[in-house]
């Protein structure tokens, strides 16, 4: 059975907790009526999304009226599992859904009508519902993907578990090509991973591991160039990248927000692994790393 928990968004709340079993009459904003942050990164949606549990991962509808994330949920050390869980607006109310066991990382595509989870996927019925769960044709169904992002133009990138190397395939006269891996300016250093394509194409986001950066895993951004390479890679610097571990950067549909997951240690001593929470910024600090013309 589907476990729907509606939940009370209060934006004022900073302690990492579970919201009450109430609803709000009226959407107050897209982000479930939270303040928007500034140039500094804030957990987002504390006791909603950011909770005592470790969540993963992030992707809005284009509307977004609904946001699909990975959640740890248990009791004990022994009982907790991933979940794939949603956060939607019905009827003016937000509720959380518990859709299944973790079946990938999410990522929809920016027309909306196709749920990318690895080398699977669904696709928007008629009835404005998820279809049952494809799997994608060879090649991509040869890599061990983890991501797969898709631009307006079709273009897709992914990852691949183990190589810390990324790949496109672009849609040409209706055919989609060869993987390919994109070139030293973004495969540099180790672990390059859970990226995301701008619906324009105009610059990609990653995380990955290099002599110069700040912690265990960075994120990176590479801006493309008139001539449609690819520019070196920039760390997005200090504010956005710690010690710690960044990985999973996604930019709202809208375009004024950049997700992040950060790793923030244990939340408990006799925890088995670190929590992960979800972090947002405005998006400016994009614009501000863009070179100048």
């Amino acid at each position: 059975m589907l476990l729907i928990l509606v939940l009370v968004f209060n934006s004022c709340t900073t302690k990492k907790q579970h919201s009450t079993a109430t609803t709000l009459p009226t959407i107050e904003s897209p982000y479930f009526g939270q303040k928007p942050p500034g140039l500094i990164p804030e957990p987002f949606a504390p006791g909603m999304v950011t909770t005592e549990e470790w969540q993963w991962s992030g992707a809005f509808t284009p509307d977004l009226k609904e946001f699909y994330f990975i959640r740890e949920v248990g009791e004990t050390e022994e009982d907790k599992k991933m979940k794939f869980v949603v956060i939607q607006n019905k009827n003016n109310k937000w509720q959380e859904s518990v859709i299944s066991p973790r079946v990938g990382e999410p990522f929809i595509s920016p027309d909306g009508k196709t749920m990318h989870l690895g080398t699977r996927y669904k696709e928007r019925t008629e009835t404005g519902d998820w279809s049952k769960i494809k799997s994608l044709d060879v090649p991509f169904k040869d890599f061990p993907i983890m991501l797969l992002t898709a631009s307006a133009k079709g273009t897709y990138v992914f990852d691949s578990m183990g190589e810390g190397i990324l790949r496109y395939s672009r849609l040409i006269d209706g055919e989609r090509e060869e993987p390919k891996q994109f070139g030293k300016e973004i495969n540099t250093g180790r672990s390059n991973a859970h990226h995301f394509i701008a619906p324009d194409e105009s610059y990609i986001l990653w995380d990955g591991r290099r002599d110069s950066g700040y912690g265990n895993a960075d994120i990176y951004i590479s801006f493309q160039q008139q001539d449609g390479s690819w520019g070196e890679a920039i760390n997005l610097g200090d504010k956005i990248n710690t010690e710690s571990s960044e990985v999973g950067a996604f930019v709202s549909p809208d375009g004024k927000y950049l997700f992040f997951n950060r790793n923030v240690g244990k939340t408990k001593p006799t925890d088995r692994y670190d929590d992960v929470d979800i972090f947002w910024v405005d998006a400016k600090v994009i614009k501000n790393l863009r070179p100048k013309s």
